[in-house]
């Protein structure tokens, strides 16, 4: 069994107010949740499930890297590519769009290692969400945020909470 499934099956784990990924080393790395991020990843799938119907739209995303198990906020997967990894404990290749909701304590080197994990992992396309709803889309082909996405040209670049 991996060592994520041991993570996802501990019992002493399953009710932290923290969001757990792992490092290359397997060593357990957690964040604090807040509920304006919850808030956040909400609106963002529901956006995204309201656009792109015809996939998956997954919350806290545990994807398999090169630096261990990261977890995007919210993701949205094609049928196709999820269906052989439904039911395993973390994704062997990333879903085409992988979202992060970033809070104030992550660091942009931080951010920006998670952007090339992603798409390493195969990602089409990173967003950026920051404290303010604003949102920031990275292409796999680029390194600079681009105006839309390319996937879902029709989301928001802010996600509006009121």
């Amino acid at each position: 069994m991996s060592i994520w499934a041991d993570i996802c099956e501990d019992k002493s784990l399953q009710d932290l107010p923290y969001k757990i990924e792992t490092n290359r080393f397997d060593q357990i790395v957690m964040s604090p949740a807040s509920a304006w991020q919850s808030d956040f990843q909400g609106e963002i799938g529901f956006t995204l499930k309201r656009l792109m119907p015809e996939g998956r739209i997954l919350s806290e995303a545990a994807i398999q890297t090169t630096d261990g198990i990261k977890v995007a906020d919210v993701a949205w997967i094609s049928r196709e590519r999820f269906a052989p990894h439904r039911r395993e404990a973390s994704l062997p290749i990333a879903p085409e769009i992988c979202v992060e909701v970033v809070s104030p304590g992550n660091h942009r080197f931080e951010m920006t290692d998670k952007l090339r994990l992603y798409f390493a992992s195969g990602a089409e396309e990173v967003w950026m969400c920051d404290k303010e709803g604003r949102m920031e889309f990275f292409l796999r082909d680029g390194i600079d945020p681009v105006s839309r996405s390319r996937l879902c040209p029709d989301c928001p670049s802010r996600i509006e909470w009121e």
